[in-house]
């Protein structure tokens, strides 16, 4: 038999997907979430061979939800937006279900993931996605959710990235160039192959050694600027 969570906010979403399910016997829906955090935990308990997802939910959305996992299952996303496929293309989803969808365009999912397809057709990779406006991890204590405002700079941590805030200092399992790409380029510039720094956070350019510089934050903090990153700098401060 195989396992699948939906995990949706929307009952009549929720309602469909099993309704088209009846077709699928040897497809057992073990649970059923209306957040991201019950449908971690039910992920990390039931250990599913699918996952329907939504992305708006309360609390933390699909994508949030699935940076959290070490090792997501089969996901087959449906959501009303469009505009998340390319991320969705970037998780490697099995398919990107656009409610309301037909039976016909679930059966479609469906034998994408039985014939082992592992992810959606690159063509979705026209379609856009806007910048991050949070950045979601795990912590000690559970899920830490940091507003992009919050954040100072980030430092390059081998494949993660450490993210720096008032309230002290974060580790993500994502790379700097995956929030080079991710973050809005009007508030946050990479000055340096190691950091990107929030623009609101600078307070001043300081001489630093010979003939080089470093960024002082209002913070106090200071951090490096690479030559690459002087003339990025030097337009978004307009100097």
């Amino acid at each position: 038999m195989t396992k699948a969570v939906i995990i949706d906010d929307e009952p009549l979403a929720v309602e469909l997907i099993k309704e088209y399910l009846k077709d699928y016997p040897e497809i057992e829906v073990v649970h059923i979430a209306y957040d991201g955090f019950d449908g971690i935990k039910a992920i990390q308990n039931f250990q599913p061979d699918l996952v329907f997802l939504d992305v708006e939910m309360p609390k933390i959305n699909g994508f949030e939800m699935l940076e959290l996992l070490d090792n997501p299952p089969g996901i087959i996303f449906t959501t009303a937006y469009d505009q998340y496929a390319v991320r969705a293309f970037d998780a490697q989803a099995i398919d990107y279900l656009l409610k309301p969808f037909s039976k016909n365009r679930f059966s479609q999912a469906m034998q994408r993931f039985l014939n082992g397809n592992k992810s959606i057709s690159s063509e979705q990779e026209e379609l856009q996605d806007g910048p991050v406006s949070r950045v979601v991890l795990r912590v000690k204590n559970g899920i830490k959710i940091i507003p992009v405002e919050d954040i100072h700079f980030l430092e390059a941590n081998d494949d993660y990235v450490n993210i720096y805030t008032k309230e002290g200092k974060f580790l993500k399992n994502k790379t700097l160039s995956h929030f080079e790409k991710a973050l809005d380029g009007s508030q946050f510039i990479r000055v340096h192959r190691s950091y990107i720094v929030r623009v609101g956070e600078i307070s001043k350019l300081e001489p630093y050694e010979k003939e080089s510089y470093r960024i002082r934050l209002r913070s106090g903090e200071y951090i490096p600027i690479s030559k690459s990153g002087m003339p990025k700098l030097k337009k978004v401060l307009g100097i």
